[in-house]
């Protein structure tokens, strides 16, 4: 069984940086997509930035140049590096993992609540 475990989510200020982490049991990083996803208040759940198996990254346009997913293999974490955090960047992150046996995408399960003040 597939079990993704959030941390990272606090309240910053605008300019900001942060390090969402996801830490994996139960899948491989190998053969799995991993990725990002957030829901803002009365927003509809969109995708972040995902990262292949074989280091393939990609992101949204708003994450462009500001965030910056990865996986550290020896510890089955995939991160989450936000920098130059905007009040809009005010969502719960959610990890995702997909792969041949598993399909966890989109905002639900435990999430971290990231807060970004002006």
């Amino acid at each position: 069984e597939v079990h993704l475990v959030v941390s990272g989510g606090d309240s910053v200020q605008a300019g900001g940086s942060l390090r969402l982490s996801c830490t994996a049991s139960g899948l491989t990083f190998d053969d799995t997509d991993m990725g990002w996803y957030r829901q803002a208040p009365g927003n509809e759940c969109e995708l972040v930035a995902g990262i292949s198996g074989d280091d393939f990254t990609s992101y949204a346009d708003f994450a462009k140049g500001r965030f910056t997913i990865s996986l550290d293999n020896h510890k089955n974490t995939v991160y989450l590096q936000m920098s130059s955090l905007k009040p809009e960047d005010t969502a719960v992150y959610y990890c995702a993992a997909e792969s041949d046996v598993t399909v966890l995408v989109g905002c639900w399960g435990q999430g971290t609540r990231v807060t970004v003040s002006s």
